[in-house]
C-alpha cells in the first residue's frame, strides 16, 4: 500500500537526501533523475517547477528555514566564509579530511591551515574532544561551527584554543559569525602529518628542505623520512606542508561559478570545470512529468 501522508520531519529528511553524491553522480553519468522525480511526485505533485535546478533551489530554501543539516552548514561555510571572507585565489578547500582517527568536516589551506568541525542541532558532542585533539595536532587553527543558541553550551565544553563560529538564521537567510577566534597552534605532530600526506608529498618536503632524499631502501623510506621531517623547524614545516597540499587537484578556484545551492556538492565530488558544466546543463533540463 502506497503511503499518502508523511510527517514534516520525514519530508525534510527526504529533501536532504537530494544532496548526496549518488544522486548527482547518477545525473552526470546516466541522466538518472529518479530520486528527484520520486520526491517531486511524493511531496510536490501539485506544484510546478520548470527545471530540476528550480526544484533543487526550492528544496534548499526549505532546508535553510526548517532543516539545517550538515550539508547546509558546509555549503554556507563555502558561501559565507570561503568565498566572501577568505577568497579562493590562493586557497584550497577539502571536504572530509582524515586526521588520525577523526575526519574534519571541511578544511581550508591558504596562508594558514584551518579545520572546521560542524555540530548541528541534530548532533551530539560525542567524540568532539577527540576530534579537536586530533585537529590541533596538525592544523594551525581549529573551529567548531554550531547553531547560535548552543554557544553557551559549547563555549565552556571545548578548549579556549578552539574557535567558535555560530550560524544565525533570520529573515535575510543564513549568516556565519566568528564568536570566538581560534588560537594559533605552533606545533605539528610528525606521526599524524606523515599519515595525512601522500608518499610523493612527504618526499617533496624532504627533497625541498634537505636537497635530497634519504639513501635507504623503499622499505625503510617511510621511517627515515619521518625522522628527517622531525628535524625541520616547525614554522618551515608548516610552510612546506601548505605548499604540498596546494598542489593537489581542486576545484576551489572556480567554486564561485557553481550555483549557490550545490557548491558543497561540487567540492565534495571534486568536479572538474567541464564536469560541473555538464552537471549544471543537465540540472537545467526541463522536468518531464
Amino acid at each position: 500500500m502506497i503511503r499518502k501522508e508523511y510527517t514534516e520531519m520525514e519530508r525534510l529528511r527526504s529533501y536532504s537526501s537530494i544532496f548526496s553524491r549518488r544522486v548527482f553522480s547518477d545525473i552526470i553519468a546516466y541522466n538518472d533523475y529518479s530520486r528527484i522525480n520520486l520526491l517531486l511526485h511524493r511531496y510536490n505533485a501539485q506544484e510546478h517547477f520548470l527545471t530540476y535546478m528550480d526544484y533543487i533551489k526550492y528544496v534548499y530554501q526549505i532546508m535553510v528555514k526548517k532543516y539545517r543539516c550538515e550539508y547546509i552548514y558546509k555549503n554556507e561555510i563555502i558561501n559565507k566564509l570561503l568565498l566572501k571572507r577568505f577568497g579562493t585565489k590562493n586557497m584550497i578547500a577539502i571536504n572530509e579530511f582524515r586526521v588520525n582517527n577523526s575526519i574534519a568536516d571541511l578544511v581550508l589551506f591558504n596562508g594558514e591551515s584551518k579545520a572546521f568541525e560542524i555540530k548541528t542541532e541534530y548532533d551530539s558532542k560525542k567524540r568532539l574532544d577527540h576530534q579537536i585533539q586530533d585537529y590541533s595536532k596538525l592544523f594551525q587553527k581549529s573551529y567548531i561551527v554550531i547553531p547560535e543558541h548552543l554557544f553557551d553550551e559549547y563555549k565552556n565544553y571545548i578548549s579556549e584554543n578552539t574557535g567558535i563560529i555560530i550560524l544565525l538564521a533570520n529573515k535575510k537567510g543564513i549568516q556565519l559569525q566568528i564568536a570566538r577566534e581560534a588560537i594559533k597552534n605552533q606545533n605539528i605532530d610528525i606521526n599524524i602529518l606523515m599519515r595525512c600526506l601522500r608518499t610523493t608529498e612527504y618526499k617533496n618536503i624532504i627533497a625541498t628542505y634537505f636537497g635530497k632524499l634519504p639513501n635507504v631502501s623503499c622499505f625503510e623510506m617511510f621511517e627515515k623520512c619521518q625522522e628527517w621531517l622531525a628535524e625541520i623547524p616547525q614554522d618551515k614545516l608548516h610552510e612546506l606542508f601548505l605548499a604540498e597540499i596546494k598542489k593537489r587537484k581542486s576545484n576551489t578556484p572556480f567554486l564561485k561559478s557553481f550555483p549557490t545551492e550545490i557548491r558543497q556538492m561540487c567540492l565534495s565530488m571534486n568536479l572538474t570545470q567541464k564536469q560541473s558544466e555538464i552537471l549544471i546543463q543537465k540540472l537545467n533540463n526541463t522536468i518531464i512529468p
